[in-house]
């Protein structure tokens, strides 16, 4: 079982990469992350946002280094290290990863 609050991490950057015009920022993303988790899990969740461009530590370098190296399409939401969105990230697939650590919603569904 995770220890909470579980953290969701976005990395991205303020430039949208060039496969992903048309859709919201990575710090949109992570914002609307935020409001979305936050209304279903309170405080079991927290959103961090990462600019690859300026990591801070060891892992956030190492892993805005991956998103980079193998051109994932960014936003590319990680939590406990597994990728579980790329590009245009589904709400749906967040949550069920959310719940499978663990995560459960306030109120109860």
């Amino acid at each position: 079982m995770s220890k909470f609050p579980v953290e969701v991490v976005v990395y991205g950057a303020e430039e949208l990469c060039a496969s992903c015009v048309n859709f919201p920022s990575a710090q949109e993303t992570a914002s609307w992350l935020e409001a979305a988790l936050g209304r279903k899990y309170q405080d079991a969740v927290h959103v961090h946002y990462v600019d690859i461009n300026q990591p801070q530590g060891e892992e956030e370098a190492a892993f805005s280094r991956r998103v980079i190296e193998e051109d994932l399409w960014y936003p590319v939401v990680v939590i406990e290290g597994e990728i579980v969105g790329e590009g245009n990230p589904k709400l749906k697939s967040i949550q069920q990863k959310l719940e499978s650590v663990g995560v459960l919603p306030v109120d109860g569904k």
